[in-house]
């Protein structure tokens, strides 16, 4: 080929069929996500064995849980602009080894104080991983099948959270609740070296930063064998950016958006982490016992995978705004209908199961959005933040069913309450909608 082509990556992604690199790169991210679902979610399947080992009361045990959430917090916000600076797959791989090795410590721990402290640690490399995973994903994921592939990979939260109680439940009888820890530290530990072969660096991140084009050549031709790339020019249509990764999330384009993402994201994580931390407490409270409630809560998280994986398709086909704002308006319904159902166990579940399918399932549905709303430069940054300001949300929402319990109001006044933040996520998504068509004007 004497004439040097000039290729546009996510054109060259988008022009072809779905390859074994890519599923790799997903199966990776999925398995980077189930492994933070399992670390994030072991600490309340055993919260009831250290509490027996070293005689505590719930309040002592209160800070091992906000710890863990502040450092999903600051991990969202530290690692998105490292990743945008440095690469996603270095960052993973950095995240994984970090929160794999604090998780192994924390077994070790012999009192609350220190507890506390590695569970911040463990927490901070989680928070870094799970938008990175996004966002890799979304990099090498074709735009038409862009949603429905990374809702698909994000499931790996929940299969990871379920696999932490069954873990929790056959694990720490036998071997007592620190063997739930070190399996959460020795999974991520034994993935890095599997990251460090197999995971390919993101080749929009490559073009952009202007390096190793040699790379994203044998990236791109593993995508298409039979393509001759030998004289190719790669590009994307961003220029690289100077500067804290943070300021340009502000830029003129983006500031709007940047805006209602952060509102949804808020209001979404602070619902989903109050019904699932409150609700066994909740309807147990009308007398249903403590092992049916946790049955019945269990289908919010059911009802999450669902409804992931069918948002993800629904907004492939149609307008994702749209969808996630109805679906967010949707989720207030069937949270009303919690509070004034629990004296019919069937409807009760279908409404627990409504809730988990709109609200977790446009939660997740929300980060692919956030993916294809951010530009390479900054993209890491955008979703990791998002993330970030929707863990304030989680912890206002873990404190909050206490609140609610301790002015005496009844479930039906309650779970009305609850749905009013899943309508402002919902106006927020369906704005979103409005700054996406000026953007599209603006490009045309």
């Amino acid at each position: 080929m004497s004439t040097q082509q000039t290729i546009d990556v996510q054109g060259f992604i988008n022009a072809h069929r779905l390859s074994a690199m890519q599923v790799v790169t997903l199966l990776l991210c999925f398995l980077i996500v189930a492994v933070d679902g399992f670390d994030t979610a072991a600490i309340g399947f055993i919260a009831p064995a250290i509490r027996a080992e070293w005689g505590l009361t719930p309040a002592h045990l209160a800070p091992v849980f906000g710890a863990g959430l502040a450092g999903l917090m600051a991990g969202a916000f530290l690692f998105g602009p490292l990743a945008d600076r440095f690469g996603r797959r270095t960052i993973l791989m950095v995240c994984a080894l970090f929160f794999g090795l604090a998780s192994l410590a924390s077994a070790y721990s012999n009192s609350v104080e220190m507890l506390v402290v590695l569970r911040f640690l463990t927490g901070l490399g989680l928070g870094g991983a799970m938008p990175n995973s996004v966002t890799l994903s979304s990099e090498y994921a074709p735009e038409k099948h862009r949603s429905v592939l990374v809702t698909t990979m994000f499931c790996g939260f929940t299969l990871g959270s379920a696999l932490g109680g069954v873990a929790a439940a056959h694990v720490v009888a036998d071997f007592g609740w620190r063997a739930v820890l070190v399996i959460g530290g020795v999974l991520p530990l034994l993935l890095v070296p599997v990251l460090a072969w197999c995971l390919p660096e993101s080749a929009r991140f490559l073009v952009m930063k202007g390096k190793k084009p040699e790379q994203v050549r044998r990236t791109l031709q593993r995508i298409a064998p039979s393509m001759d790339l030998t004289n190719a020019r790669f590009t994307v249509p961003e220029k690289a950016q100077t500067g804290f990764p943070v300021k340009h999330l502000f830029d003129p384009e983006l500031r709007r958006g940047t805006l209602l993402l952060w509102l949804a994201f808020f209001m979404s994580l602070l619902v989903i982490y109050l019904l699932s931390s409150w609700l066994p407490t909740l309807i147990s409270s009308t007398g249903m016992t403590l092992k049916k409630a946790s049955l019945v809560t269990a289908m919010f998280q059911v009802g999450g995978t669902a409804g992931a994986i069918a948002l993800g398709q629904l907004m492939d086909r149609f307008n994702p705004q749209r969808v996630l704002g109805l679906t967010y308006a949707l989720a207030a319904v069937f949270t009303a209908l919690i509070g004034s159902s629990t004296g019919n166990t069937a409807v009760l579940i279908v409404a627990v199961f409504g809730a988990g399918f709109c609200v977790s399932g446009a939660q997740v549905g929300a980060n692919a959005l956030a993916a294809g709303f951010y530009p390479t430069a900054s993209r890491a940054t955008g979703v990791s933040w998002a993330s970030g300001i929707g863990r304030i949300g989680s912890v206002l929402g873990s404190m909050g069913g206490g609140w609610m319990l301790a002015l005496g109001w009844g479930l039906p006044t309650v779970f009305a309450l609850v749905g009013i933040p899943t309508i402002v996520a919902g106006i927020s998504m369906l704005s979103m909608g409005k700054v996406e068509r000026a953007r599209a004007v603006v490009a045309h």
